[in-house]
């Protein structure tokens, strides 16, 4: 294949148009399983809530959520939300939303960038998690046994005890004892299943403010299968290219290669005649030259391709988790190691 390189020069424009398709088919297909594990993930396992900082929350809420906050953190918190009061002209907007709104104020996300809502976001999640530990003690006794010790007993307070409004009544730093206290107990679960609690809760705020989560869930899931659509229509889209350039690549190689041996051909002497018979001849000009074109038309579709997959997986794989990128990475080499003596 190296020695017919040079008829591959006047298609070098096609080639790496194909290339870059290549690329993009490659990205296209490795961005589809995301958007499944979204779908599975945060459409049916979370109910379409995409992330640990509510979009809008009941005024006892935040105030709930401030008590297990240190100050820097409660600054940031409400200077993130906006509290939208009853009968007023920002209600408007939101009512119809948070049909709660025309009985009590809420408290809404304001337009921040994605850098603010990650910084918020393990603060909030993990007050959260100690906002849904205290409130299943007060309404389950057992719970608070469960939770008892550390800097707090919860099991030792009388039935009926409003632990928020008794929290709030005591110095900050006893109650960053008893969220400590609490977190300590639930520092096993990671951060990914204090996040999926914390968006347990998220879902219970959003019933309390008359939002139609069923609608939120199904949304989401339409609206990413809409976006899979759109990458499994941009991937075809960029296969069929991809083959109709190295078809016409692998064509005008071949025609090429039939023009220089049918010259070459035509100049022979009457020994070179002897030497070679006409079906050979024929053979080399029809079928031989055919191979060769089938073998750069796969080459540009499928060669070049599998290297283009395996560094975007491996890639994929170290932004996912460092533990299984190596085995990728292992076979990617091996791959690449193999065509390489094929197409030498």
């Amino acid at each position: 294949m190296l020695r017919i390189r040079r008829y591959l020069k006047p298609y070098l424009l096609m080639f790496t148009a194909a290339v870059i398709l290549l690329f993009t088919q490659a990205n296209l297909d490795l961005a589809l399983p995301d958007y499944l594990s979204k779908i599975v993930n945060t459409g049916i396992q979370q109910s379409g809530v995409e992330r640990t900082v509510p979009d809008a929350m009941r005024q006892e809420t935040l105030d709930r959520l401030t008590l297990f906050l240190s100050a820097d953190e409660e600054t940031a918190v409400r200077n993130a939300y906006t509290l939208i009061r009853p009968d007023t002209f920002d209600a408007n907007q939101y009512v119809e939303t948070y049909p709660l709104l025309a009985d009590e104020p809420i408290y809404v996300l304001n337009d921040i960038s994605r850098e603010e809502v990650d910084q918020l976001s393990t603060p909030i999640a993990r007050a959260l998690l100690v906002i849904s530990a205290l409130e299943q003690a007060m309404a389950d006794p057992e719970a608070a046994a469960a939770m008892g010790g550390g800097a707090f007993d919860l099991s030792q307070l009388p039935p009926g005890t409003d632990l928020f409004a008794m929290l709030e009544l005591l110095p900050a730093t006893q109650r960053d004892q008893i969220a400590a206290g609490i977190n300590e107990r639930f520092a096993t679960l990671g951060d990914s299943m204090i996040s999926q609690t914390a968006v347990i809760r998220i879902k219970a705020e959003y019933e309390a403010l008359g939002m139609d989560v069923d609608k939120l869930q199904t949304g989401y899931i339409l609206t990413t299968g809409a976006v899979m659509l759109l990458i499994t229509l941009g991937s075809a889209v960029a296969t069929i290219s991809v083959g109709y350039l190295s078809a016409k690549i692998a064509a005008g190689i071949g025609r090429d290669l039939r023009s220089d041996v049918f010259r070459k051909v035509e100049n022979f002497s009457g020994a070179e005649f002897d030497k070679f018979p006409t079906a050979s001849l024929i053979t080399r000009s029809t079928n031989d030259i055919t191979q060769l074109q089938m073998v750069t038309m796969f080459m540009v579709r499928l060669v070049f391709y599998a290297p283009i997959m395996g560094v975007g997986g491996t890639i994929r794989a170290i932004g996912k988790g460092s533990s299984m990128w190596w085995t990728i990475a292992v076979a990617v080499l091996v791959l690449i190691g193999v065509i390489t003596v094929l197409v030498s």
